[in-house]
């Protein structure tokens, strides 16, 4: 491996190309080195902007043999993260997946296994482990700053009814609600309070093989939970912790500074005792630049797959035993 990580992408998406592409290319450390795409050259030219002597490859396949690339990052939908992380992982690449990283917790194990063997890092892209408002939340939380935690709301919704063809709402790509943005708001209240659900119970909503909505109900030791997703109501999200002697609520919790300004604001006595902002965090490039020290220097990754699984548990149970709405 040479100083630099020389990253390939897997599958030209919007999003590889506005977030994830820009943020290995800034990144310390990293270079865009490759690209994968069924349509080549075609859709390869926005990705070359960041990086001229990009490499492009027609299959996923070939990109996976070129001994000039460390690691690979892949956007492609649900349905292939799990085989194309297992197959860049046997090709001896270094592996971020989109979430969800599989559709089921047990394909989690077999990629954990295949990570131990080869020694290789892989990771789910669950890029908000990596924003400073979420180490605050966490800090706050353990230090008793709104005293014993005793409720949490978590909502991420937005409508793409006007989007058929999205592979959101696509069944046989593994859309759904619920694997596209559940894994926030369980991965979510789980990263900030440290504690694993007790009991669950979920309710959802279906049309064409997919969830549009589900909202889930928890326990968790000495707190519970209520968390909402859906792709057909207008853009929101939030997440609020009640506590015995204040609330911490967060305007921003998913898409930071996409979505709205990222501000934390604590409340005691009934009114707003602490504020805190976070201008210019710039979570992608902090994820990718914490995957490069996981490899450089073997320094604990802060979302390791151990993670991802406990949240693919909460969704397989979801997704079993949700009541249905009409």
């Amino acid at each position: 491996m040479t100083d630099e990580i020389r990253w390939g992408i897997l599958g030209a998406s919007r999003f590889a190309r506005e977030r994830l592409a820009p943020s290995i290319a800034t990144s310390a450390g990293g270079r865009l080195a490759a690209l994968a795409s069924r349509s080549g050259e075609r859709e390869a030219e926005p990705f070359r902007a960041l990086a001229p002597d990009l490499k492009v490859f027609s299959d996923y396949q070939s990109l996976l043999a070129d001994p000039d690339i460390d690691a690979v990052y892949i956007p492609l939908p649900n349905s292939m993260h799990f085989e194309w992380s297992l197959r860049a992982l046997e090709a001896g690449k270094h592996v971020l997946c989109e979430k969800p990283v599989a559709m089921r917790a047990g394909e989690i194990d077999r990629l954990i296994e295949a990570r131990d063997r080869t020694g290789l890092q892989i990771a789910e892209a669950f890029m908000i482990a990596h924003h400073p408002q979420w180490q605050v939340v966490r800090e706050i939380l353990r230090t008793g700053g709104i005293g014993d935690l005793r409720h949490v709301q978590a909502t991420f919704c937005f409508n793409n009814a006007d989007q058929p063809d999205n592979i959101r709402n696509r069944a046989e790509l593994g859309g759904g609600a619920l694997r596209d943005i559940g894994v926030y708001i369980i991965g979510g209240v789980r990263l900030a309070t440290e504690q694993e659900p007790t009991s669950v119970d979920a309710w959802m909503r279906v049309s064409s093989g997919i969830d549009t909505f589900t909202e889930i109900r928890a326990s968790f030791p000495g707190f519970s939970y209520t968390g909402t997703v859906s792709m057909r109501m207008a853009a929101w999200q939030e997440m609020t912790f009640l506590g015995t002697r204040g609330s911490l609520r967060m305007n921003a919790p998913f898409n930071a500074e996409l979505y709205g300004d990222v501000v934390i604001s604590v409340r005691r006595a009934g009114a707003v005792k602490e504020i805190r902002e976070f201008a210019g965090a710039r979570q992608y490039e902090l994820q990718i630049e914490a995957f490069h020290r996981s490899i450089r220097d073997s320094t604990p990754y802060p979302c390791p797959l151990e993670f991802s699984r406990g949240t693919q548990r909460v969704i397989d149970r979801v997704q079993e035993y949700a009541w249905m709405l009409q």
